[in-house]
C-alpha cells in the first residue's frame, strides 16, 4: 500500500500509533463500523460456495487507506467476470484504526472480513502468534508462490510452511517535493539535481531543509512531519527494531538511533510542520502546500495527488532518496473465520497476479511485489499523470532493486507507532523533552511486550 497502510497501506501502512487499548466501548463501535453490513462473515469455519449452489456470494475486502483496487477498476472488472460474486470493500484510513479492531475480530472469532489486508510491520506478530487462524494461501487454486519477490513471500511464510498472506505492494522510498516551493526557496527543481543536495546521506536532507527554511515562502515548511522522517531513515537501515536473529533490540539500533538524532533534530531546526501523518490537519496541508517534501514511499503517490487536489497538480515531482529503502507495503489474508474461504482466496490470489498489480501502480503508484509484475513495460514506463512527465515507473523499480531485505520482527509495527505518533508528535505538538519522551515510549513499548 498504501499507508499503509500499513500502510495506506501502506496508507500504509502503510499512519500508526502505539497506544493503550481502547476502551471496550470504543472498540466494540469501531469494529461496528468496520463490519457494517458484512454479510458473508460469522463465526462459521466452513468454506462454503453459495454461488456453486445457486446463490450469490458476497465478498467483503477489509483494508486501510488506498490499496488501489476500486480506483484501477479491478473489483468491477471480478465482478463482470463472476457474475455470481459481489464485493464489498470496507476501507478505513489509518491502519493504527484498523489493527486493533481486526485483533478484536480474530480474538472472537466472528465479524471478519472475508478478505483481510495486513501491514508488513503487524505480519510478522500474526504470522507467529495467529497463523492458526488464517487460509494457508500457499495451497490455494490460482497462487503462484513464486510469483513474488523471495523476500516478501517469506515474511508471510509461518514456520510449517504455511503462506497465510499474498503480497500486495512494497514500498521503495523517494522523496516527493514541490518543484514551486523549491524555485521560490532558490534550491534546484530538476529531480536529478534534487537527489544530489541529499545523495548518500539522511544528514544532508536536513542541511537541505536548514537552506530551504531560510528562504522558505511564507506559512511552509520543508518536510511534513519528523514522524514520517523517522520511518523513511529507519525503512533504509539495514538493522531496524530487531537484530539479527530476530529479537527486539530497538534500544541498540544504529538505525533507530540514527532517525531519532535526526528527527528531533528536525524538529529543533523548526524544519518539519509538525503534523500527524494521515490526520486530517495532514491532509489539509497538501492541498494548502504548508511543505514542500515528504518521504515518498511509492504507495504515497496515491495520497500526494488525492490529498493535494487538482490545483496542484504538476507541482510535485519525484526524486531519489539519500539511501534505498522499503517502507511499506501489505498482504492479503484469508482468514478461516469466513463463509467464503474458498472464493475469497480466488479472489485475494487475481488481485495479486501480476497483471492486477500492474494495473494498480499504473492507477495509484502501489509499486508490485511480483517479479512479473516489475518487469513489465507498462509498470517500467509508467507516468502518473497527476506528476507530469516524471519516470515514476523507473524511478521506484530501480529503487526496489537496490533494496537489501532486513529482518521484520513481530513488534515492529507497536514500535514504530510508539516513537513516531507517540514520541516524536508529543515534542512537535507538546514540546515534550525528547529524552523523557523517548523514555515514555519505551516503558509504553516495553508494558505491552511483556503482557
Amino acid at each position: 500500500m498504501r499507508n499503509p497502510g500499513t500502510t495506506p497501506s501502506t496508507r500504509t501502512a502503510a499512519a500508526r500509533r502505539a497506544r493503550k487499548p481502547l476502551p471496550a466501548a470504543a472498540v466494540a463501535a469501531l469494529c461496528a463500523l468496520l463490519v457494517a453490513g458484512c454479510s458473508s462473515s460469522g463465526s462459521s469455519t466452513g468454506t462454503g460456495t453459495g454461488a456453486a449452489s445457486g446463490g450469490k456470494v458476497t465478498l467483503t475486502v477489509g483494508d486501510y487507506g488506498t490499496f488501489g483496487y476500486k480506483e484501477a477498476g479491478l473489483f468491477d472488472a471480478y465482478m463482470r467476470e463472476h457474475p455470481g460474486i459481489t464485493i464489498v470493500e470496507h476501507t478505513v484510513q489509518q491502519e493504527s484504526d484498523y489493527y486493533p479492531a481486526l485483533q478484536t475480530h480474530l480474538a472472537s472469532g466472528s465479524g471478519l472480513d472475508d478478505i483481510q489486508a495486513v501491514e508488513v510491520g503487524r505480519i510478522a506478530q500474526v504470522v507467529k502468534k495467529q497463523a492458526n487462524k488464517f487460509v494457508d494461501l500457499g495451497t490455494a487454486a490460482g497462487v503462484d508462490k513464486g510469483a513474488f519477490l523471495p523476500w516478501k513471500s517469506q515474511q508471510a511464510t509461518a514456520q510449517g510452511g504455511a503462506v497465510i498472506g499474498l503480497g500486495t505492494d512494497i514500498g521503495p522510498m523517494a522523496i516527493c517535493y514541490r518543484k514551486d516551493l523549491f524555485q521560490q526557496a532558490g534550491l534546484p527543481t530538476d529531480r536529478t539535481e534534487v537527489a544530489k543536495l541529499w545523495q548518500g546521506d539522511w544528514a544532508k536532507f536536513l542541511d537541505t531543509g536548514k537552506q530551504y527554511q531560510a528562504k522558505a515562502p511564507a506559512g511552509t515548511f520543508f518536510t511534513d512531519s519528523a514522524g514520517g522522517l523517522f520511518n523513511a531513515v529507519v525503512s533504509s537501515s539495514p538493522l531496524q527494531y530487531d537484530d539479527a536473529s530476530g529479537k527486539l533490540d530497538y534500544k541498540n539500533s544504529p538505525g533507530v538511533k540514527t532517525a531519532w538524532d535526526l528527527s528531533t533534530g528536525a524538529i529543533q531546526a523548526g524544519i518539519s510542520a509538525g503534523l500527524k501523518q494521515f490526520d486530517t490537519p495532514w491532509n489539509q496541508a497538501f492541498a494548502n502546500s504548508k511543505f514542500a517534501t515528504v518521504a515518498c514511499p511509492s504507495w504515497m503517490t496515491a495520497i500526494v495527488s488525492d490529498k493535494s487536489g487538482p490545483a496542484n497538480k504538476g507541482k510535485w515531482d519525484i526524486a531519489a532518496a539519500p539511501s534505498a529503502g522499503n517502507w511499506g507495503g501489505s498482504f492479503l489474508t484469508v482468514p478461516k473465520a469466513g463463509k467464503h474461504q474458498k472464493e475469497a482466496a480466488a479472489l485475494a490470489a487475481w488481485l495479486t497476479a501480476p497483471a492486477q498489480q500492474a494495473k494498480v501502480f499504473t492507477s495509484v503508484g502501489n509499486l508490485p511485489s511480483t517479479t512479473g509484475a516489475l518487469s513489465r513495460p507498462e509498470v517500467q514506463g509508467a507516468k502518473l499523470d497527476y506528476f507530469g512527465d516524471t519516470p515514476t515507473g523507473q524511478i521506484f523499480a530501480a529503487t526496489a532493486q537496490s533494496i537489501n531485505p532486513t529482518v521484520i520482527g513481530e513488534w515492529d509495527g507497536l514500535v514504530k507507532d510508539a516513537l513516531t505518533n507517540g514520541a516524536l508528535l508529543s515534542i512537535e505538538q507538546h514540546q515534550s523533552d525528547p529524552a523523557k519522551a523517548w523514555s515514555t515510549a519505551v516503558k509504553e513499548i516495553d508494558d505491552k511486550v511483556s503482557d
